[in-house]
Formats: C-alpha cells, sequence, structure tokens
C-alpha cells in the first residue's frame, strides 16, 4: 500500500513517469469523478473508466488508507448481493483560491466537495507590477495558510487570479510581475510551498459562476467583469474558452470608438477608454472639479482621492452625480455588448465585478443599448443576469479551476 503522505505527494507531482504516472493517471480518474458526479460502486467505477475490478479495488483500497476515500456502506438495494458505496471524504483535502485585486485581495478554502470552509476577504493590497508587491501577495498567502486549523500538507493547490495577459499553461503572467525568466507560478510555488496555478481574473470568476452561480443548463455564456477594466470569460458548448495561449477575452480592448484616447494597452479608442471604472473615476473627479456636487466629498476631502468603491457606495445612497455617470458608461458598455451578442448570439450574458454591484443603475442603460444596437431576433434569445456570487465569484473559480486541473477534471 501507498503511504497517505505519498500520495497527497503524488497528486501535486506533475513529473511521474511509468508505471506510478498511469497509477496516480487513474487515482485523479477515480477522485476527478466522484468529485464530479457523486459517489459509486467498484462495479460502477470500472465500467465508466473502463478498468478491471481488481485494479479498481486496488486503487480504491490505497485511497482509503490515505483517507481521501470512505467507505459509505451497503447502497439500499434489496435484491441479490448488495454494492459497497464509496466516494470522497470530503475535509480530506483542500484546495486555495486567491483573487487579487488592485487594492485589496480576497482569499477562500474549499474542500473536496467544493465547500467554502474558510475565506478572507478584502485584505489591504496595492498590485503594483514590483518585487515588493509580489513579496506582500506571498506573505499573505503564507498567514492564510498558517491560519487554518488543518494540516497545510492537506492544501493540494493554489490558484491565482490576476487582470491581463496570462498563459495559463505555462504559468507566466505578462501584465504583472514578469521580472525574470522562471513563470511567475513558479516563482510563488516556491514562497509558498504549494503547486501554484495562474489564471486570468476575468476568467476565473467567469468560471466560479458557470460552476457555482447562476448557471443552470446554459452551454453558451458569456460573463463581462465590470471593474477597473473591462474583462471577458466564456463559455462555449459548455466548455471554457481560451483561445491559443489563453489570452482570449480582451472584450475592453474592442476599438468601438473613434476617440484619440490612448488606453493603457498602447492604442486608442478601445471599450475601456469610455465605458470602464477607471473612465468613471475620472469623469467623476473631473465634474466635481468642473463644480459638480456629489455626497462622495462628504468623505473624502481631496478630488483626487476619489476612489471607484467611492463612487459605487455613492451610487448605491441615490447620489445623482454618481448615477449619472453610470447611466453614461452603462449605455456605451451596453453598446460594446451588442456587438458580442451579434457575433456569439450567446443564450446568457451574466454581467459581474464591481460595477455590477450597482443594480439597475447599470443595468437598465446597458438594456437599453442592447436593444437598440444588437439584431432583435439574436437578443431576443440573450437572457442577461447579474451575478450571484458577487465578490466571491473569482475565490471560487480559482479554487475550482486548480481542483480541477489537478484532478484532471475537463474545464
Amino acid at each position: 500500500m501507498t503511504s497517505k503522505n505519498n500520495i497527497f505527494e503524488q497528486l501535486r507531482n506533475n513529473k511521474l513517469e511509468g508505471v506510478a504516472y498511469k497509477n496516480l493517471s487513474l487515482k485523479k480518474k477515480i477522485l476527478g469523478h466522484f468529485a464530479n458526479t457523486g459517489n459509486a460502486t467498484l462495479n460502477d467505477l470500472s465500467k465508466i473508466l473502463k478498468i478491471s475490478t481488481p485494479k479498481i479495488n486496488e486503487i480504491v483500497s490505497e485511497l482509503i488508507e490515505a483517507e481521501l476515500v470512505k467507505d459509505y456502506g451497503k447502497i439500499g438495494s434489496n435484491v441479490g448481493r448488495r454494492p459497497n458505496l464509496y466516494g470522497l471524504s470530503p475535509n480530506s483535502a483542500f484546495f486555495l483560491g486567491v483573487e487579487v485585486k488592485r487594492n485589496y485581495i480576497n482569499i477562500g478554502l474549499i474542500n473536496f466537495q467544493k465547500d467554502l470552509i474558510n475565506i478572507s476577504e478584502k485584505i489591504p493590497f496595492d498590485l503594483d507590477n514590483t518585487e515588493e508587491s509580489l513579496e506582500s501577495l506571498c506573505r499573505i498567502i503564507n498567514d492564510f495558510i498558517s491560519s487554518l486549523q488543518i494540516d497545510s500538507k492537506k492544501v493540494l493547490g493554489c490558484g491565482i487570479n490576476l487582470s491581463g495577459r496570462i498563459n495559463y499553461r505555462t504559468g507566466y503572467s505578462y501584465s504583472y510581475y514578469y521580472f525574470s525568466e522562471t513563470p511567475l507560478s513558479t516563482v510563488i510555488e516556491n514562497k509558498t510551498g504549494i503547486t501554484t496555478y495562474l489564471e486570468n481574473d476575468s476568467r476565473a470568476m467567469a468560471y466560479g459562476e458557470f460552476s457555482s452561480g447562476c448557471v443552470t443548463d446554459e452551454k453558451n455564456v458569456l460573463f463581462i467583469n465590470i471593474d477597473h477594466g473591462i474583462g471577458l470569460g466564456m463559455m462555449i458548448g459548455g466548455k471554457l474558452y481560451y483561445g491559443k495561449t489563453g489570452f482570449s477575452g480582451e472584450f475592453g480592448h474592442i476599438p468601438l470608438f473613434g476617440n484619440e484616447i490612448l488606453c493603457h494597452c498602447g492604442k486608442k479608442g478601445c471599450l475601456e477608454t469610455e465605458a470602464s471604472g477607471n473612465t468613471l473615476v475620472k469623469k467623476f473627479r473631473q465634474r466635481l472639479n468642473e463644480g459638480s456636487t456629489s455626497i462622495v466629498t462628504r468623505r473624502v476631502k481631496k478630488t483626487e482621492e476619489i476612489q471607484l468603491d467611492d463612487i459605487i457606495n455613492a451610487a448605491k445612497e441615490d447620489d445623482t452625480l454618481a448615477i449619472e455617470l453610470l447611466g453614461e458608461i452603462g449605455e456605451k458598455l451596453g453598446r460594446g455588448i451588442a456587438l458580442l451578442i451579434n457575433i456569439f448570439n450567446p443564450e446568457l450574458i451574466i454581467l459581474g465585478g464591481s460595477i455590477s454591484a450597482t443594480g439597475d443603475y447599470v443595468f437598465l442603460p446597458i438594456k437599453s443599448a442592447i436593444n437598440k444596437y444588437s439584431i432583435s431576433i439574436l437578443n431576443s434569445d440573450t437572457e442577461i443576469r447579474v451575478s450571484s456570487l458577487g465578490e466571491r465569484a473569482g475565490v471560487m473559480g480559482a479554487c475550482l479551476l486548480v481542483r480541477n486541473k489537478l484532478l484532471g477534471i475537463s474545464l
């Protein structure tokens, strides 16, 4: 039999070969089946995985000894010999999800069965492209792990969401912390001691919503992350869509406008130059300097210190200026979404990110622009919903993505 610690090491190890690799692959398939489908008998597993029952019995016995799998006893049948039912031991392994925002971090932990065990939200953090910022990120992860009331060896993997261009296959980030030839995932893994995967923040949020949020039976879904920038996650045919190297979803950089505003991507006229959270902050400050009034100035005395969250909170308190400017960016964002509807003909569009929390103040102008700019026969088939997970979409997505990658579950 394989010891408990050996199995945990194997599950983290991507470099096994030969017989060891085949046995690990089978273990992952069994764990993945339990995680994705539910409990099963040995005979069920044998048929589904097309592996002999004695071999299945051998592997399941090892997983039971490692306390990853439990024998749940005889199934409720009164006919013939009743087989035993096997399934995951929910709290035998855990997966960490880290969502990196511009000014804070959300970090959470799920177990084998997708239950959110622990979460810390809005941990203060400054996302800067510096070594100091990277060190701070790793310190926050290590502090969170240290605070857990579990054996850290049971944390099989860590998923980290960053904005910008991420190659999830290689672990490189081309927007933040690209300081050396070593993949960022490896750098963080060396500092935390946990197998690490990187993901684009919008795609991770999308996956969280697809897997544990407001998606039901829909197979073609677009998730739009409306925050400081604008991101897009796509599920096509029930599968998360990455593109060739994982850079798909740069919705915010569609050159939709004929302006001369330089976007941070280096191009002009991008959707983000007219419809993003950064644009909202810029216009809000400008209007205040021109003499407009807002309740925001009661709390923030210096105009240049006003942040996106200040404007969102003001809108929730029915602030006229905040609502007016949300309407303006909502209309322009809706124009961009109309383009997506005309191209993809999706079943469902989910609005997520911090600005979606303003509800109808952004939703109604978006919907109005969609009706104006998209083809009626297409938009009538597209439902629009606001994210049900809200701030937790990214954490759940990061946790689930690393869980599924480690278990070999198809995304």
